[in-house]
Order: structure tokens, then C-alpha cells, then sequence
């Protein structure tokens, strides 16, 4: 994948405390991601950070729906939702990007999932599609063409923003050491990269970039 600084960016998924061991909805390994992050972002001159920022009620969570747990699954938005486990409060610590994350080089961070009614995966738009970040909108605004994703967790935001990247023409490329995924079923992570690569998003590694 040939890129140069000047129309390439570098998205940061989510890299947030309770997505890392210790947090409330950890990701397995989600810490090992930083110091590889850290090491990439020395090769962006343009690098931005999604931020999963949710109200206390958000209709996501599985403590805000009387009798309910974690990993069941409701309606919220017209769209089949999963409960997680109350995680990335607005305000709250676990919504902080995790301390040892170099955020010096940033230019913008965009927060998602700040609608109590619909959930967010991807840095674009909301899950019903009915919201948007800005973030397609900003790349643009840059000159930006193509984009490389990493961050937190493979199998939902970074696999969600990777795919609404590529469906904006952006091109797209997952860099897959700078990633983990949650793994509810032991393939989630595999069976993400094979739908990213069925649509065209390229996979390569740290080294690579």
C-alpha cells in the first residue's frame, strides 16, 4: 500500500481505560496495543483518537434494563443490540485514554456513542447510521485518502470504523498487532479481519506501515 504524510491519516480506536485489563469491559491483551501505537504514531503527521463517551443511561448497558445481563440482547433503535457492562462514563476514569497512550501528536478527538438511545461502534457514524461524527467530514476537510485504523476492539469499533472508512472512499488498511479484540466467541477476531479484507480494506502490520 504506497502512502505518503500528506493525505494519510492514522485513526486511534478507543484506547481507553476500561478497555484495558483492569477496566470494566477489558479486552484481552487491549494494553499490549499502546507501546505498538505509540512506536506508529511517530510515522503520521495527521492523527486522530475516537473516544467511546456515554451518558450513565445509555440503552446499551445492561445495568440501565431491569433484570437483564451482559450479553443478552434487546431492541434499541429499530436495531438488535447486545448489553455490555456499564463501561466509558462521560467523566468517569474509564472513559480516559489509557495514561501510558501518547497523545502529543493529536489533531482532533472525536467522541461517539454520546446518545443514550443508540449505540456507537464506529468513529463515523452511530450504529443506525442516523448520526455522524464529523470525522468523514474533517479527513476531507484535510486532503485525507487514505486511512490506517487501530485501537480497540478489533471485532466491533475498530472493525466498524475501518468499514464505514472504506464505504466513504477512503483507502483503508487495519494494522493488526495495534489492535486486540473482545472475542464473546473465540473466532470474533478472526472472522473481523476476513469481513474487512472481503471488503477491501488491506491488512498489514506495524512493520509494514
Amino acid at each position: 500500500m504506497d502512502w505518503n504524510k500528506e493525505n494519510t491519516a492514522l485513526i486511534i480506536v478507543d484506547v481507553q481505560n476500561d478497555f484495558i485489563p483492569g477496566g470494566s469491559l477489558a479486552v484481552h491483551e487491549g494494553d499490549q496495543v499502546v507501546p505498538v501505537i505509540n512506536v506508529l504514531q511517530q510515522k503520521f503527521k495527521y492523527i486522530i483518537a475516537t473516544q467511546d463517551f456515554h451518558p450513565a443511561d445509555h440503552g446499551s448497558f445492561a445495568a440501565n434494563h431491569s433484570g437483564k445481563k451482559p450479553g443478552e440482547f434487546i431492541e434499541l433503535a429499530g436495531l438488535t443490540q447486545i448489553l455490555w457492562p456499564v463501561h466509558c462514563v462521560q467523566g468517569s476514569k474509564g472513559a480516559e485514554f489509557h495514561p501510558d497512550l501518547d497523545q502529543s501528536q493529536w489533531i482532533a478527538v472525536f467522541q461517539k456513542g454520546k446518545n443514550p438511545e443508540v449505540d456507537s461502534y464506529s468513529g463515523f457514524f452511530d450504529n443506525a447510521r442516523r448520526g455522524d461524527t464529523g470525522l468523514g467530514d474533517y479527513l476531507k476537510s484535510k486532503g485525507i485518502k487514505q486511512v490506517f485504523v487501530c485501537g480497540l476492539a478489533l471485532d466491533y469499533c475498530v472493525k466498524f470504523t475501518a468499514l464505514d472508512a472504506k464505504s466513504l472512499g477512503f483507502e483503508t488498511a487495519l494494522i493488526v498487532d495495534a489492535t486486540r479484540a473482545v472475542n464473546l466467541n473465540p473466532k470474533d477476531g478472526n472472522s473481523a479481519i476476513d469481513e474487512m479484507e472481503k471488503a477491501g480494506i488491506t491488512i498489514l502490520t506495524s512493520k509494514e506501515v
